[in-house]
């Protein structure tokens, strides 16, 4: 089994979208995120340089969605997947990116994504 840090409910705005409404206002998203890693080392070394640190990946992931805009959350999944794995410890990752108010006529809590990208 790999190891795995998991990162759930990151709350973000941003302005994503393709509608006239979607582009006057930041709207509120919502990531989850694993990166898949080696962690044996911080696990007996107990050192946060054997690690990835949980604040950087976030800010990553954050940074993503508050300060570019795309048009599809799919291209939002996709550059957060790219900034996570840039991170030479990162092997794998999946990540969720949900839009939590989608401009849609029928009532949908949510809208998401999820993209698995490996290091190749």
């Amino acid at each position: 089994m790999p190891d795995v840090i998991e990162i759930r409910g990151l709350r973000a705005l941003g302005i994503i979208g393709l509608n006239p409404e979607e582009l006057d206002r930041a709207q509120p998203f919502e990531i989850d995120f694993d990166v898949v890693a080696d962690l044996t080392a911080a696990g007996t070394s107990d050192k946060l340089d054997d690690t990835l640190d949980y604040g950087a990946l976030v800010a990553r992931a954050e940074a993503v969605v508050t300060g570019e805009r795309h048009q599809l959350i799919e291209r939002v999944a996709q550059r957060i997947a790219e900034t996570l794995l840039a991170d030479p410890k990162a092997i794998e990752v999946r990540v969720t990116v949900r839009k939590l108010r989608p401009p849609l006529a029928n009532h949908v809590e949510t809208t998401a994504v999820t993209v698995h990208r490996s290091r190749s």
